[in-house]
């Protein structure tokens, strides 16, 4: 069985707002220089996934499982991106390309799905539930789409027995159980847990390997030329003015009907 996991750099999403900075020529956030990327948080957990599939290897219908980790775009930061190597994948495919530094998420599927089957064999393809740069979460559906595959989302786990994966799927409350026949897409959340420890000897390991690249042309991809009709005309800083008003009195009581004073003349209680 092939499992093709889907995972993106990203900035760190766990930086503060006030270390981002916008890019308003280019309509891009950026990070501090200083402070490298990441995977993104939701494509970690898509891995951890991956692999817990390989560790139950009887449920597969061959007995095997080979994780191929695959990324599409305009850089990429090796030591980054061979965390994949690192954690457990069996190979890491790089997309590389100018024309993919971009929130077009028809491109982006596009690209993806012909590299998926350029790789080929994939039985399962598993992403994250959104990039945490642009948080559209519409990347796993249209690819799903190109490829003409079913498409589980939200899963909180995966497992396979045979040809059929089953997920559970968080609701609001509860979770709904799904299945679906080989191959198809599932996209997983943060419910299903964090990617498991790397041990150092493990990262030097993974250093020493090296990532596949593919070109646009290899993909038969005209690089100059997204789908999408949408144009991205600005970005920016949410603006907002933020005030701090201490509530002083004589004793506790005093401070306490202030302060309830003070609420309910603003209309927030």
């Amino acid at each position: 069985m092939r499992v093709v996991v889907c995972i993106k750099e990203v900035v760190d999403a766990l930086l503060p707002v006030s270390e981002l900075v916008v890019d308003r020529d280019n309509k891009r956030i950026r990070g501090p220089s200083d402070i490298p990327h990441v995977i993104n948080g939701f494509d970690e957990q898509a891995l951890e996934a991956a692999l817990r599939l390989k560790d139950n290897p009887q449920s597969l219908a061959d007995g095997q499982c080979e994780i191929v980790a695959l990324s599409a775009g305009a850089h990429f930061t090796l030591d980054v991106m061979k965390a994949a190597f690192a954690v457990g994948a069996d190979d890491l495919v790089l997309v590389q390309d100018a024309s993919l530094d971009t929130w077009d998420s028809n491109f982006l599927a596009r690209v993806l799905a012909s590299a998926i089957q350029h790789v080929g064999s994939a039985d399962l393809v598993i992403c994250g539930r959104q990039a945490s740069d642009w948080d559209n979460a519409q990347v796993p559906l249209i690819l799903a789409e190109m490829l003409g595959w079913a498409c589980l989302t939200l899963a909180r786990k995966v497992e396979v027995q045979g040809r059929r994966v089953r997920v559970e799927r968080v609701l609001g409350d509860s979770f709904q159980t799904m299945e679906s026949d080989l191959p198809a897409v599932v996209t997983v959340t943060s419910e299903l847990g964090k990617m498991r420890y790397v041990p150092v000897r493990s990262r030097l390991q993974a250093a020493r390997r090296q990532p596949r690249y593919l070109t646009m042309q290899t993909l038969g991809i005209e690089a100059s030329s997204p789908a999408a009709d949408v144009l991205d005309l600005s970005l920016r800083k949410a603006s907002g003015e933020q005030s701090c008003q201490f509530v002083t009195g004589g004793n506790d009581a005093e401070v306490g009907q202030r302060l309830a004073e003070t609420l309910m003349a603003a209309n927030l209680i």
